[in-house]
């Protein structure tokens, strides 16, 4: 349980901290009136201790109404601990790949989702919604953007 708490917190920051890397880079405030990271970390990392969280989503709503890029990042749990397992992150891979994400033109916002892989925990400021259609956005995937025992999370770009 100890090890499972920390491979979830460590994940979660992870995943944010990435989602807010992207946000900066693509010049789209934070201040939409929904962004808690202390709060969707502590609802992200129950639904990854509980194992109920498929993935997380990032959507970039421009002005124009339509819905682009779109940052998935999947969560895979898996029943191996190896003794020595560390927890590892793709930084520097990421800074590299934020360098290839086009940008979005002035009032883009951003919306955050959840799916799940099975019942889930009610957590704070989050509700059900409905995601965008990414039918017809080209996907390139990222890899592996951090794991730790029990769990690692990627990410798709959809463009």
């Amino acid at each position: 349980t100890y090890t499972r708490t920390h491979t979830a917190a460590y994940l979660a920051d992870a995943v944010l901290g990435s989602i807010s890397e992207i946000l900066a880079h693509l010049g789209i405030p934070l201040t939409n009136g929904s962004w808690d990271f202390s709060r969707d970390a502590d609802a992200i990392a129950a639904w990854i201790k509980e194992e109920s969280l498929q993935e997380v989503v990032l959507e970039c709503h421009r002005p124009d109404g339509t819905v682009v890029p779109v940052f998935e990042f999947p969560v895979r749990y898996t029943a191996d601990v190896i003794d020595d397992a560390v927890f590892t992150a793709s930084t520097a891979l990421l800074a590299k790949y934020r360098a290839k994400i086009a940008s979005v033109p002035a009032g883009t916002q951003f919306q955050l989702f959840c799916t799940y892989r099975r019942e889930h925990s009610t957590q704070p400021g989050w509700s059900p919604g409905t995601r965008a259609s990414t039918a017809g956005l080209r996907s390139s995937a990222f890899g592996t953007l951090a794991s730790g025992p029990h769990a690692a999370a990627s990410l798709r770009y959809l463009h």
